[in-house]
């Protein structure tokens, strides 16, 4: 067994334990920082498999976009993170532990890549005398299309779900409700009132009426 092979058991073990983790925790900064371990791990196992465009649009796309979006939808979901807020430097620990495994990982990866020419898989984009992306777009588009289509349907139900979630009507949350607001008139925002002028009356100021 040699030390490419090796590795991928390492980048492996690593995501899926990051994994579990992600959906075992309750606190969602830590599953925040779990997914980042798992995408960076999966990424890791792609480039070593030849698959680098895969692997660097999973640490540029996920790793930097994707979380962000997680991070929105936790605060469209109305989540008290007031509680996550204080006490900042608790979540010091595990942010160090994710850094430093993804350290380790960058090491070893640079280290297989230098030990080992060749990737651990047969590179069918060098068989074919094409570039990666070139072999990766027409895979995608002619044999793989109906998993493509499937996974854009799955994530399509997810947003539409995710924005189901925040329309949810909630004891003291006000909510817009677009049809009032066109239907509106200045006579349901403005009303004139007539009052009669009145001369109001002056005080007494003599030395008398003060004793």
């Amino acid at each position: 067994m040699d030390f490419s092979l090796l590795a991928f058991y390492a980048f492996a073990a690593a995501a899926v334990m990051s994994a579990v983790g992600v959906i075992s925790v309750k606190n969602p900064v830590q599953a925040a920082l779990l997914l980042v371990l798992t995408f960076f791990s999966i990424a890791c196992t792609w480039i070593l498999a030849g698959a680098e465009f895969l692997g660097i649009a999973l640490i540029l796309v996920y790793v930097g976009a994707v979380m962000v979006l997680f991070l929105f939808v936790v605060m469209m979901l109305d989540i008290d993170v007031t509680p996550l807020r204080e006490g900042f430097v608790r979540y010091l620990p595990i942010g160090l532990a994710v850094a430093v495994v993804m350290l380790v990982e960058m090491f070893t990866l640079i280290g297989v890549k230098a030990m080992v020419a060749a990737p651990l898989t047969a590179d069918a984009a060098a068989a074919a005398n094409i570039p990666n992306t070139t072999w990766l777009a027409r895979a995608l588009f002619t044999d793989f299309l109906l998993p493509f289509e499937v996974a854009a349907v799955i994530l399509t139900i997810a947003v539409v779900a995710a924005v189901m979630l925040t329309l949810r009507r909630r004891v003291g949350a006000k909510h817009q409700n677009p049809a009032e607001q066109v239907r509106v008139r200045a006579s349901d925002r403005l009303r004139m009132v007539k009052m009669d002028a009145v001369k109001p009356t002056e005080p007494v100021a003599s030395e008398e009426a003060k004793s």
